[in-house]
């Protein structure tokens, strides 16, 4: 139990700005086996983003509360994953060989590409989660909201994460950040990453059984992704999942509100 709890704080640590304990130990095993709690992260982002929007929802209005979620779940991970969406952008834009895309998504300053990707990202994000909490507003139902967050954050973490089961990891440098991360994993990680990564739909699709179906969209997404990573440059990398991550979470929204108009 003792080193499961610091599996966890390591993956707390890594992914987010929470504050951990400070005897937590920084062993590169314990990144790679911290996969497993990668999707119960996005419960703990959902749930902080969700109270972040119902405590301002009480005293602005829906938009304003949107966007300040927005801001809570960025402050909660130091835009971890927005950084890896814009690298993304940049990189893939920018570059036409392995080489070129990984030395660019390697350089810190943002370009045109990523800060054009995240303006539309933003975007998408605030509209589609508008239109969302909207709709279950109307249902008088907060529990829908809150469950709408926690499952977005935790099924496009696992969509994200799922990546490293599959494909190798692009970069050959051992300095990369996300290293560790791309080692063997075990039957606990992949257990894990399910598990966490799944439950919050189950129960957001017992109150609307056919949600289960954002599953499709968000998995056949991840699969182009994670084919177009491939294709460029021979696997993945940090920022890749990071990515996956973000566009799989809009895709996730986007199919919440399709399935619940027109199915």
């Amino acid at each position: 139990m003792k080193k499961e709890l610091h599996i966890f704080f390591t993956c707390l640590m890594f992914y987010t700005r929470i504050p951990c304990p400070k005897n937590i130990k920084h062993d590169p095993d314990y990144l790679n086996k911290a996969t497993r709690y990668f999707p119960f992260i996005g419960w703990i982002v959902g749930s902080i983003s969700f109270l972040a929007f119902y405590l301002f929802s009480l005293f602005l209005s829906t938009e304003t509360a949107v966007i300040l979620a927005i801001i809570a779940s960025i402050l909660t991970t130091g835009a971890f994953h927005e950084d890896g969406f814009a690298d993304v952008c940049d990189g893939f834009g920018g570059g036409w060989t392995k080489e070129k895309i990984l030395m660019i998504m390697k350089d810190s300053a943002i370009g045109a590409y990523g800060a054009i990707g995240l303006v539309l990202l933003f975007l998408l994000k605030f509209k589609l989660l508008s239109e969302s909490i909207s709709l279950f507003a109307n249902e008088n139902s907060y529990l829908l909201i809150f469950l709408l967050f926690v499952s977005v954050h935790a099924l496009s973490r696992l969509a994200a994460i799922s990546i490293i089961f599959t494909h190798e990891y692009s970069r050959d440098d051992a300095s990369s950040k996300s290293k560790p991360i791309a080692k063997k994993h075990t039957w606990k990680e992949i257990l894990g990453s399910f598990f966490f990564g799944l439950i919050p739909l189950f129960i957001f699709s017992y109150f609307q059984y056919k949600f289960l179906l954002a599953l499709i969209p968000v998995f056949v997404m991840r699969y182009f992704l994670a084919r177009y990573f491939q294709k460029w440059i021979d696997g993945y990398t940090g920022d890749c999942l990071g990515a996956t991550q973000q566009v799989c979470e809009v895709v996730y929204y986007l199919s919440i509100l399709l399935i619940w108009k027109f199915i």
